[in-house]
């Protein structure tokens, strides 16, 4: 790696805002003369760690990092580590630990994987729990599709039916688990968790029981319990289940838990479960987290005519016909998370047609085909867009109101597990391995 040869080398080679840029300079007081990607994380230190899947906020971006534009299998690859086992899960990353989750194809292991990110080695590779009698994981699927949820000392892995854990980040020890809550996923488990508080919530919305449960994360004891209580319009299971990962707003000085669901996506009160509000947009496996921009949720909600709908998360109980700006029906992804860039909602088809919204009212602003499925959600930073593909392809596009393609990128194994974040680092998991790529 090459040394910082000068002030003026150093200043064109981040984008820091005056925060980042003090830190920056207090650190080449300290050190002297050290690397560019260690400099690089300092300067970015001023944002929140990508802990949670789709990174801080759920958001999937960062308004710090400045991303290689021109990389692949054989390009400003830093570091690359084979992942054993079979997992969909996205890394999260916290300080220099970088966490993930795998499983054996059969699902009998699961395991918690952190690999270093200065150097890519594997800190620690923890067999968290062994799973006696799998039950069906439909192929397209994994028994780690679960994302975990990192923070200063601890790890929060989740593999759904079959169990949640807390690790120690420094020792990979176990500190407690929960086997004891259970549904029937039908196709695997892929639901993640998110933290508030003291409080870790999961969703659990398979075909024979739906319910909402926050754990104290000091001890994973049940704080409270909720059934889904909807009317699904149905007895067919199948039609019951759901994948979402929910996520916390902040509306007037309270906050809400949004978790989506099958036929209906409904708000509760995090310190005690309360239901809040509830919105009916029908369609089942309900997959991504909700974003909250312009005063109003986005739900990526399933199949339908209002399979992507925008709401003011206000009022109580039903909200459907009160609060629902808009709503759209066709595009919208069934696996990937869309994501906003000021006024721009953007998403990628699993058939990878990629289009731009006017997240104000659903407008369609453009629509382009990028070829090859896509599974994975995108991410945003430094004004471009970068979306992986279930070939191994990265199209990197400009997050804007005119479809401007930057570059395209190809790796030998293709993507599930949606991008992190490091500094101004890319940090990308294929089927076979963990990357981290530096300008």
């Amino acid at each position: 790696m090459m040394a910082v040869a000068n002030d003026e080398k150093v200043e064109r080679g981040f984008r820091m805002n005056r925060l980042s840029s003090r830190l920056f300079w207090v650190a080449w007081a300290a050190m002297g003369v050290t690397t560019i990607n260690s400099l690089v994380r300092i300067a970015a230190s001023a944002e929140p760690h990508w802990n949670q899947f789709r990174g801080p906020h759920g958001s999937g971006g960062s308004e710090l990092a400045s991303l290689p534009l021109a990389f692949g299998e054989e390009q400003q690859i830093r570091w690359k580590t084979p992942i054993h086992g079979k997992g969909w899960s996205s890394p999260v990353i916290w300080d220099d630990q970088v966490w993930l989750t795998t499983a054996p194809e059969d699902g009998s292991q699961l395991y918690a994987v952190c690999v270093n990110l200065s150097d890519g080695q594997i800190e620690h590779d923890v067999s968290v729990f062994q799973v006696d009698e799998p039950e069906f994981c439909h192929p397209t699927n994994s028994y780690a599709s679960c994302t975990p949820y990192v923070e200063a000392g601890r790890v929060y892995v989740h593999f759904g039916t079959y169990g949640t854990a807390c690790l120690d980040t420094r020792t990979g020890d176990v500190l407690w688990e929960r086997r004891d809550l259970h549904c029937d996923h039908f196709r695997g488990p892929a639901s993640s968790p998110i933290v508030h508080g003291d409080n870790l919530f999961l969703n659990y919305d398979g075909v024979d029981i739906q319910f909402v449960v926050a754990l104290d994360k000091r001890t994973g004891e049940t704080v409270w319990k909720k059934d889904r209580d909807i009317d699904y319009g149905t007895d067919v299971g199948d039609s019951k289940k759901a994948y979402g990962t929910p996520s916390l707003i902040r509306v007037k000085d309270e906050w809400q838990l949004i978790s989506p669901a099958a036929v209906e996506t409904i708000a509760y009160a995090p310190n005690d479960g309360r239901p809040l509000w509830r919105v009916r947009h029908g369609g089942m496996n309900a997959a991504a987290p909700p974003l909250f921009e312009h005063g109003m949720v986005y739900i990526r909600a399933g199949e339908g005519d209002m399979s992507l709908i925008a709401l003011r998360p206000e009022g109580t109980d039903d909200i459907t016909s009160t609060s629902v700006v808009w709503q759209v029906g066709k595009g919208v992804p069934n696996r990937s998370s869309p994501l906003i860039v000021g006024d721009y909602l953007f998403m990628v088809s699993d058939d990878g047609v990629a289009s731009c919204l006017n997240a104000i009212n659903g407008d369609t602003v453009w629509s382009e085909r990028l070829r090859d499925e896509h599974w994975s959600s995108p991410i945003h930073a430094n004004g471009l867009l970068y979306f992986c593909s279930k070939n191994g392809t990265v199209t990197v596009v400009e997050a804007g109101p005119e479809f401007v393609l930057r570059s395209k990128n190809v790796f030998a194994a293709g993507f599930n597990a949606s991008p992190a974040i490091a500094g101004n680092e890319l940090i990308l998991r294929s089927f076979t391995h963990l990357y981290c790529i530096s300008s």
